[in-house]
């Protein structure tokens, strides 16, 4: 779901939860719920965790993924909103 181009492999069999950090929800050794995360390929995953690219590139990428990640938790009623 997070879907960086040129890094994304596309392989759902190495998809892993990808976490957001945030300050005041996550921190050394802490990550945040996961509520927070956004199912990512190993390669996504690993470029979110790299400095290789911009943070706010990396955050939106990651931010964008989470969303979509919980759409398709709503829609397979893993989640409820109420």
């Amino acid at each position: 779901m997070v879907r960086v181009p040129g890094i994304c492999s596309g392989d759902n069999s190495t998809t892993v939860l990808a976490h957001v950090r945030m300050i005041g929800i996550s921190g050394m050794g802490i990550k945040s719920p996961s509520i927070f995360g956004a199912w990512a390929c190993d390669r996504c995953h690993a470029w979110c965790d790299s400095g290789s690219a911009p943070r706010d590139r990396r955050q939106l990428l990651l931010l964008e993924g989470m969303m979509r990640t919980q759409v398709q938790l709503l829609k397979n009623d893993l989640i409820h909103i109420g």
